[in-house]
């Protein structure tokens, strides 16, 4: 019965093929008729998809919690995270303050924006959060300056700075060194921005430093964060651009450039999606047009003949274009993964071609004609071909049932693009052949003394040695399954190069709380949160926890009494009144001329700014020199020393004001991120491990949720996500083997060649797994579907070379079956190795690890099972 099925069958494609031949004119219209449609249906209508969540299916039970936290606090879903670096605190306030200003003013695009340094009540009562001996500290830095402060307030131009600076030494000289504020501090400081001009380099001084205390020596960078939730067109492949393109040049029409001692960068959920989306475009790319310009160069030196390539190349183009069609119809988007499906097609979708191209040229140049050419080709091939685009799609297919939904759906397309390959193959392939057959160069065979038939006859006369050996080596391989590695962040994924990453990681480096490395929790109210959030405190491997409580500050009635005797003897000085109006040049040459006096003296003086005063002296020499003085380098040099004093005077008036802080009294910007509205209290658990190693990540996830099984965030994320992935992996390995092996046992004649198609497939899988741990290639979120690719594929190669051997008296390895093998494993090498060139780690770690895995199924196919088929001789029946 299953004779008669097959031959039935084989019946039938050479019946196809025949048709496909005498319509081939009909054929090839309209196939390009459907391409052309098809094309145009895909530019309309392709989307992606970069949320890393939604690859895993949304009925897992923390996908689950993460829409419930993410429904409580909208505000923290879809956002731009604005980081401002200054040179000096001042640059980047200002800088800030300004920005948010002008985001304010186009709600539309830019939604909520939150800016809580920035805010007013913060602006206010930021003294309460710092400590009582840094407020003392501040206040006696403060009193010491009181009166220089008040004459600046009243005088912001170099006209008061140099005469303040004049009383300051006069005081210093007067008290041989005891001066009333730290003068050789503001000097040093002073001189530093005078060399920068001198120089050409761009400089400010920093009041907020000078008025704490410093010496304004540090170089920064000072950092203010606004976060906003841009509206997204999600019709758009980058649902962000105009509100990103949009924050980059607001920051370029307001100055806010390295060239002026600001940077503005964005990371956050959004543009981090964005630029992995670009990463992702980029790479891809670049892997088409480098598997295309491989696969042609192979095809042309493996067909040997123009014509062949021409063909196949069209039919590969028309099938791609076809299951990219068939992608578009049956998902919304695709995802970072199924994106892949291109490439995988062309690597794949050619391995038809070229065993059908080169089994059509062995009989032309055996002198047979383009019909009995055509009508071998699909007797001899076109049962191989369906059964190993059957088994490729079980690999593809595995992943279906799974809840990884990124690589059920790239199965989905891709195994369905295996049956649009096959039909291509055998219908436009031939109707193409007939149109424009190839030339005929007789070479018939592997030649006798070529390097392929002595490598044959050395795998022949070393048959028994190499299969032991490969039996030695699966075994040691399969002891080291235990060391498999498996890393499911999905940072990980993410190019490490773009400006989002890079910012994420400046961010986690100065605050590890500034990563996602941190889980949330809800609590039906506050005094649960706060209640459990104390329990949480106490475990080890929490470093802290964080409520709206905690915004509260403590200890607030000895604060309020030093900012209140703070305010006694400063807010007279910074009360507003009538400022004098701007010094004329004379005026300020009077002041160039006096400072200079006083720093002589001081220089000549035995006192601790004898130095500094040198130092500016010398410099404002070199900028000014010693008169006339130009009017617009003291204008340069004002706003250098003086364009960030009048912000800081108006903070300080205004933190002079602080007053009780309680729960109710917190900001409404503030107070919605963590009360949600139906009174739930939000917390935040920070680990004290370092989440990147996987032991520690388990630690912290389990001991939590051992006490609030409702926690949620990256952690869980990783880790359940992770376990999710390696369950679907087992679950689609398992399926994979169990449906091939179901197949081939109804298919093929007994157990030998069942044996002789997995074998070389097992010691392939078990060298793939070793070459990820020898290379640090641990399996991720994309490359895990490489050992159930390896399965549907792999059987191809084993398929043809076993199925060529029952048919041939000879054996397999003199036809040109083995030379179809080579070249359809190159082509797929060459696919996969160009997705290895993308700057995206996930899908370059696919295309790594799939290069591996199918250069090692060639070499399993071509050695190892050739050796074991002269092991392991066939029956062959008489008279069949």
């Amino acid at each position: 019965m299953f004779i008669s099925a097959s031959q039935a069958y084989g019946a039938f494609l050479v019946y196809w093929v025949g048709l496909a031949r005498r319509a081939a004119w009909g054929v090839t219209a309209v196939s390009v008729l459907a391409v052309a449609l098809v094309a145009v249906y895909v530019a309309g209508n392709f989307a992606i998809n970069t949320n890393t969540d939604d690859m895993l299916s949304p009925e897992l039970h923390f996908r689950e919690l993460a829409r419930e936290a993410a429904k409580a606090f909208p505000q923290y879903s879809d956002n731009i995270v604005v980081v401002i670096d200054g040179d000096t605190p001042d640059l980047a306030d200002d800088a800030a303050l300004a920005l948010a200003e002008r985001i304010r003013r186009d709600p539309a695009l830019f939604g909520d924006v939150y800016d809580l340094a920035g805010d007013p009540f913060f602006r206010q009562n930021g003294l309460l959060y710092e400590s009582i001996d840094e407020l003392y500290e501040l206040s006696d830095t403060l009193a010491e300056a009181q009166p220089f402060l008040g004459a600046l307030w009243h005088d912001p131009t170099l006209r008061g700075l140099f005469r303040m600076m004049e009383l300051a030494i006069d005081e210093t000289l007067k008290e041989k060194g005891e001066g009333p504020i730290k003068l050789d501090t503001v000097l040093d400081a002073m001189a530093r921005v005078v060399e920068a001009q001198g120089a050409g380099r761009f400089s400010r001084l920093s009041w907020q430093q000078l008025m704490r205390g410093g010496d304004g020596n540090d170089a920064g960078p000072y950092r203010r964060f606004i976060v906003i939730q841009p509206a997204l067109d999600f019709t758009s492949l980058q649902p962000a651009a105009k509100a990103i393109k949009t924050l980059r040049r607001m920051a370029e029409e307001m100055k806010l450039d390295r060239q002026h001692g600001v940077r503005v960068r964005l990371t956050g959920s959004v543009a981090l999606s964005q630029e992995e989306l670009k990463s992702v475009e980029e790479g891809m790319g670049l892997a088409a047009v480098l598997t295309l310009v491989l696969v042609i160069g192979l095809l042309t030196i493996g067909l040997r003949s123009l014509r062949l390539v021409a063909a196949t190349l069209i039919t590969l183009i028309a099938g791609l274009i076809w299951t990219a069609g068939f992608a578009v119809a049956a998902l919304d988007a695709l995802n970072l993964i199924s994106v892949a499906f291109a490439v995988l097609f062309i690597g794949l979708s050619v391995d038809f071609g070229i065993h059908f191209a080169l089994r059509y040229k062995e009989d032309t140049d055996a002198g047979a004609g383009n019909r009995q050419a055509l009508e071998h080709a699909a007797a001899g091939v076109g049962g191989a071909l369906t059964l190993c685009a059957a088994t490729a799609a079980i690999g593809f297919y595995s992943f279906l049932p799974t809840d990884y939904r990124g690589l059920a759906e790239l199965g989905l397309i891709a195994g369905t693009g295996m049956f649009i390959a096959l039909f291509t193959n055998l219908t436009l392939l031939p109707a193409l052949l007939t149109l424009m057959p190839p030339p005929i160069s007789p070479r018939a065979g592997v030649p006798e003394g070529g390097a392929a038939a002595k490598a044959r006859r050395w795998i022949e006369g070393h048959a028994r040695f190499i299969t032991w050996g490969a039996l030695a080596v699966g075994l040691a391989a399969a002891s080291l399954t235990p060391f498999t590695r498996f890393d499911f962040d999905p940072l990980k994924l993410k190019d490490p190069k773009t400006e989002s990453m890079r910012t994420l990681y400046d961010m986690m480096a100065d605050d590890k709380r500034a990563g996602p490395y941190s889980l949330t929790i809800l609590a039906a109210d506050l005094e649960k949160a706060k209640t459990l959030a104390a329990e949480l405190s106490s475990l080890d491997v929490v470093d802290e926890t964080l409520t709206i409580a905690d915004f509260v500050p403590a200890d607030q009635e000895e604060k309020l009494d030093i900012i209140g005797a703070m305010a006694l003897y400063l807010a007279p000085a910074l009360e507003s009144g009538e400022q004098k109006p701007p010094p004329k040049l004379e005026e300020l040459a009077d002041g160039v001329d006096g400072l200079r006096r006083r720093l002589g003296q001081l220089a000549q003086s035995d006192t601790s700014s004898a130095a500094a005063a040198t130092r500016l002296d010398r410099a404002l020499e070199q900028v000014l020199g010693n008169g006339p003085y130009d009017a617009g380098v003291l204008r340069e040099l004002e706003t250098r020393l003086l364009s960030s004093l009048p912000g800081r005077l108006e903070a300080l008036r205004q933190s002079l004001k602080a007053g009780p802080v309680d729960l109710e009294s917190l900001p409404r910007s503030l107070t919605e991120r963590q009360i949600a509205a139906d009174g739930r209290a939000r917390i935040k658990v920070y680990p004290a491990e370092d989440l990147q190693d996987r032991a520690a990540l388990r630690r912290f996830v389990e001991a939590v949720q051992a006490r609030a099984p409702g926690a949620i965030g990256a952690p869980v994320i990783i880790l359940e996500g992770g376990d999710a992935v390696v369950a679907s992996f087992v679950q689609a390995v398992g399926v994979a083997v169990i449906l091939i092996s179901v197949l081939l046992v109804v298919l093929l004649k007994g157990v030998r060649e069942i044996l002789l198609v997995f074998a070389p497939l097992t010691l392939a899988a078990l060298l793939t797994n070793v070459s990820s741990i020898l290379f640090d290639l641990p399996f991720n979120f994309a490359n895990v579907i490489v050992l159930p690719l390896l399965f549907g594929l792999g059987v191809a190669s084993s398929l043809h070379l076993v199925m060529r051997e029952r048919d041939e008296e000879g054996g397999a390895m003199i036809t040109s079956t083995p030379r179809a093998v080579v070249f359809s494993a190159l082509t797929t090498i060459g696919s996969f190795g160009s997705i290895a060139l993308s700057s995206h780690p996930g899908t370059s770690s696919m295309g790594s690890l799939l290069t591996i895995a199918i250069a090692l199924t060639l070499f399993c196919t071509l050695v190892v099972l050739p050796a074991l088929m002269t092991v392991i001789p066939p029956e062959r029946e008489t008279g069949s």
